[in-house]
Order: C-alpha cells, then structure tokens, then sequence
C-alpha cells in the first residue's frame, strides 16, 4: 500500500463532444475520496486543480484535433506536477476530465523515470483503444487520441511532449476491456503488437486470468506501471454517468478484482480516473464507484 497520495485534479472539457466531464474532479471529491483515502492510513493531501482553459473562450482550431493547443498546455502543466509528485515521495492520483489528460500524466511518470534511465509499462482500462490519429479520427475529439501520443504517433503536440517519444514501448501497454474500436485502430494495435484484452477475452477466461496476463506484459522489465481507468470500462448498468457509455462492460465485481489485482502487484507508480460526467449519472453513482474502485488499486481488501 502506498504511503503517500497526491490529487491532481483536471477539469478538462476540451477533447470530447458531449460537455461535462470538466466536473469530473468535483464529484469525485464530493464522494469522499480524500477522507476515504486516508481512513486506509494513507497520507493524502489535494492540491487542487490544474488550470484549464474552457470552450468558450477560443475557437476549435484545427478541426481533425480540436482544442488541441489548449489540451497540450494543460497537459505540460499536468506532467510537470505529476513528476514532482513521484519525485517529492507520492503516488500521483489524477482526476479528469476526459482521456486526453493522460498524454500530460502518464508522459510525466515516464519523464521522471526516464531521468534514472528507467521505463514504465500502462494499464489501459478502458471500452476504447484512444489510439486514433488527426488523419483517422472520425471525429477530431482528441480524447481519442491520447495513447497513440504516449506510442509515439498521432498529435505531434502531444507525442512530442517532454521532448522524446514514445513515452512507453508497445509491448508494455495493454489495454482491458476494450468492446468499441475504429477500423484504423485495429489495424493499428495488431502493427504494433500493443497487448489487447477485449470483452470477449474477459468473458471466456474471466477477469484473473486476464488480469494476470496483463500485468506481466505491462511490468515485464519495467520499474512500474501507470494505470489509467477510463470508466466507460465498467459497464453503464453500473457506471451510467461517463463520456461515452458503451454497452458490455465489466461488471462491479469484475472492477474491483482488476483494481485489488492491480493493488497485490505493488506496482502501480501512478493512477488517473477519468470521463466522469455527472451531467448524465444518476445521483453521483459512477464518482462513488470511482472512490471505490480507487480504494481498492490503493490496496483496500474485504478482510
């Protein structure tokens, strides 16, 4: 169990069409998390949100990567403050917004180990690979594009951040419980051998065995692995309020044993939640799963 936690919220509301996962931080604050937090004997402090820049003050720009100046600039700010975290002794737990938070967090857990001559390996739990590019994006949200930067592809603004690329090699990330993929995407993942666990994976060998796979491909000689819980990973039965809900997902229980798996490995360096949209839940359902599921990855057991 980790020490030392550090929140980093990310209001952003720049990468996806449907408006409100900027209020994403909010609500998982309001559920509790940093109390919940610290009722596990963790130290825990929150420092607030990074500053993002909202719709309405600018233009879209480019339209195959809309906002995409304003989503690089908090994302510089956001890797920068998640670095000092790990550097200062804490777990960095970011709070989004939509997915294209996780070029700023999850390239900054690479920078600081990248220093020391170290690499990462990703956890990537979510219904989509965000592996689209400006030129195959169907629709120019760049919240589908974020671990292709982190790969070293798509947006050259966010795969050049931090001055190297890619952030982590392809056969230490791995993505779980992808179910809603473009065609360019599959193409894409089976070129770079990136490990995928879909659906039906889940279905046929169940949530341990894939969870085991997964995490000896995301550690196999790394010094750590980033996690990045989308929660449109879990099924909208359970988490009805996130940016793009997608019939199918894993179930209550099935998130949690990823989460506690995760947690028995000890090696989790960083972890981010994101595309909470409070907007669409149903009484703060899908933030308080998310408190839960965090919990959990922090080394929470039943007994």
């Amino acid at each position: 169990m980790p020490q030392k936690v550090r929140i980093i919220g990310v209001p952003m509301d720049l990468g996806a069409s449907r408006r409100g996962v900027d209020m994403g931080p909010s609500a998982l604050r309001v559920a509790g998390l940093q109390a919940r937090i610290k009722q596990l004997g963790i130290q825990v402090e929150d420092i607030g949100n990074i500053s993002v820049k909202q719709p309405e003050e600018m233009p879209i720009g480019e339209k195959r990567a809309k906002y995409v100046e304003e989503i690089t600039d908090a994302c510089k700010d956001l890797g920068t403050a998640v670095e000092k975290a790990i550097e200062e002794g804490w777990l960095p737990l970011v709070l989004g917004g939509d997915h294209s938070i996780a070029a700023g967090s999850v390239g900054g857990v690479a920078a600081h180990f990248k220093k020391g001559k170290k690499q990462i390996g990703c956890i990537w739990l979510d219904a989509h690979s965000d592996m689209n590019s400006p030129e195959t994006s169907p629709s120019g949200n760049v919240h589908g594009m974020p671990l292709a930067g982190i790969l070293g592809y798509g947006v050259p603004e966010l795969y050049d951040l931090f001055g190297y690329k890619p952030k982590i090699e392809p056969q230490n990330v791995v993505l779980v419980g992808v179910r809603d993929l473009d065609s360019h995407e599959k193409k894409f993942i089976k070129k770079l051998g990136v490990k995928t666990f879909t659906m039906r994976e889940i279905d046929e060998r169940g949530m341990r065995e894939v969870m085991a796979d997964a995490l000896k491909f995301a550690m196999d000689d790394t010094d750590g692995i980033a996690v990045s819980l989308d929660m449109d990973f879990v099924d909208p039965s359970d988490a009805p309020g996130v940016g793009t809900p997608v019939r199918g997902g894993v179930t209550y229980r099935e998130a949690h044993l990823a989460m506690e798996m995760i947690a028995d490995s000890e090696a989790m360096v960083s972890m981010e939640v994101v595309e909470i949209n409070p907007v669409i839940d149903e009484h703060n359902r899908t933030a308080l799963l998310g408190v839960e599921l965090v919990l959990s990855a922090l080394g929470k057991k039943i007994l």
